[in-house]
């Protein structure tokens, strides 16, 4: 199977959250994504996307988010492009740690990474980028 390869801009709107899993939960259906495998990604474009709108944008109804599907085969991407101004990786705490461990945020990087086969981070001067990966088999 070649690359298929899907795209659509969503609003900054934290009420569209339901219909950016929803785009993306029916092309993983597409590519036969089992279901197991289909809850951890639904769980971590929930997070990504979350991420996205509400601290990459800030909820500002005037930046966009773009979601960007691809896959084949073997595995399955999702590219979350973002207007925000990024952040540094090594400074999210370890929310494993005893320190983190009542606090109510800080979780979501770790819970993708453990839900996903891997998850790439591109900061650039007009946003930032988060690609998850799930092998479909």
């Amino acid at each position: 199977m070649s690359v298929q390869t899907f795209k659509k801009v969503f609003q900054s709107d934290p009420d569209l959250l339901p219909d950016i899993e929803e785009f993306v939960v029916e092309l993983a259906q597409k590519a036969n994504l089992n279901e197991n495998k289909m809850n951890n990604l639904a769980l971590s474009v929930a997070e990504a996307s979350s991420n996205s709108i509400i601290h990459g944008n800030g909820a500002d109804f005037k930046k966009k988010v773009e979601v960007e599907v691809k896959y084949d085969d073997e595995l399955f991407y999702v590219k979350f492009i973002d207007e925000g101004e990024g952040f540094k990786i090594e400074n999210i705490p370890d929310p494993t740690a005893p320190e983190n461990i009542l606090k109510d945020h800080g979780r979501g990087i770790h819970i993708m990474r453990s839900f996903l086969d891997d998850i790439k981070f591109n900061f650039t001067s007009t946003g930032t980028e988060v690609t998850l990966i799930i092998k479909l088999k």
